[in-house]
């Protein structure tokens, strides 16, 4: 996703001054295609930018990058704004725009709904939420990643707006794995079970999305099962303190971690149908 943002701002005229990935190889290949630097280091991405845009997998990570110790986006950042799409707790992005503030800093959420061909072409649904002013200083930019966008609140708010989205599309790809796992046990043709869903109520997005990668077990991944399980947590951590129980989304959550569990996460979400589907179901590795 990063990536692709970070070639979708090149290719509208946005200078492109500093790459920094985990994975020293897919910095060095990134930063060679749209002719900026490598870094090795965090506060140098920051030292040659005026705006950084982040993408990283998890908490933990977000917090790594902005650590207020040693190396970190905030050295020498003063000035800057940190735009982050990352789809973490809203706790996390408080924090970090907590440590924004003592370095004289500003922060941005931008969390996506959408995926990688989307992030290429400029066509993102975002999500944003932080001061009203950093996001309008930075729209024009954002106009260019997204076909539409959201100013949803202040710092948090977007983060649980996107962690809500996320909690009902894994409901819906969940249920979906299901139904078409029953249909197939019933015998069913299941292209005519998807053509039948996609004209009742049955019809969802992710029928569109994950309903023929479900049927031909073809779980490339643009939307991993850890993923989806690291999100539907998180929107069940929301409920702490307002006496609400989500049957649905627990027992989704539960689906996804048996994933986990069976060394499935690294698939698409759609492969929780490997979980409903008669014959599939899989054996935990030792």
């Amino acid at each position: 996703m990063g990536a692709n943002i970070a070639r979708r701002l090149r290719e509208v005229g946005y200078p492109i001054t500093a790459i920094y990935d985990v994975q020293r190889g897919a910095a060095i290949a990134l930063a060679a295609e749209l002719g900026a630097e490598a870094c090795t280091k965090l506060a140098r991405v920051t030292a040659l930018s005026d705006v950084v845009i982040t993408v990283v997998t998890d908490d933990k990570a977000m917090l790594g990058i902005f650590k207020t110790s040693k190396d970190s986006l905030f050295k020498g950042a003063k000035g800057r704004i940190f735009i982050n799409c990352a789809t973490v707790a809203p706790k996390t992005h408080l924090k970090v725009e907590q440590w924004a503030q003592k370095a004289k800093a500003k922060t941005l959420e931008a969390c996506m709904a959408s995926s990688i061909a989307q992030a290429r072409s400029g066509e993102l649904y975002l999500m944003c939420g932080g001061e009203r002013s950093t996001y309008e200083a930075v729209l024009p930019l954002l106009q260019h990643l997204a076909k539409d966008l959201k100013y949803i609140g202040t710092t948090g708010r977007a983060a649980m707006m996107k962690a809500l989205v996320n909690m009902v599309m894994n409901i819906n790809t969940a249920g979906l794995a299901e139904g078409l796992g029953l249909a197939s046990a019933l015998g069913f043709n299941l292209e005519q079970v998807i053509e039948v869903f996609s004209q009742t109520g049955a019809n969802s997005r992710v029928l569109a999305t994950d309903g023929e990668d479900m049927m031909k077990r073809d779980h490339a991944c643009f939307f991993s099962a850890e993923h989806a399980a690291k999100d539907s947590d998180i929107a069940l951590s929301l409920t702490k303190g307002r006496r609400m129980k989500l049957p649905l989304a627990t027992a989704t959550l539960a689906q996804y971690n048996k994933m986990k569990r069976l060394r499935l996460g690294h698939l698409d979400k759609s492969g929780i149908a490997e979980l409903t589907f008669p014959g599939r179901a899989p054996k935990a590795k030792k």
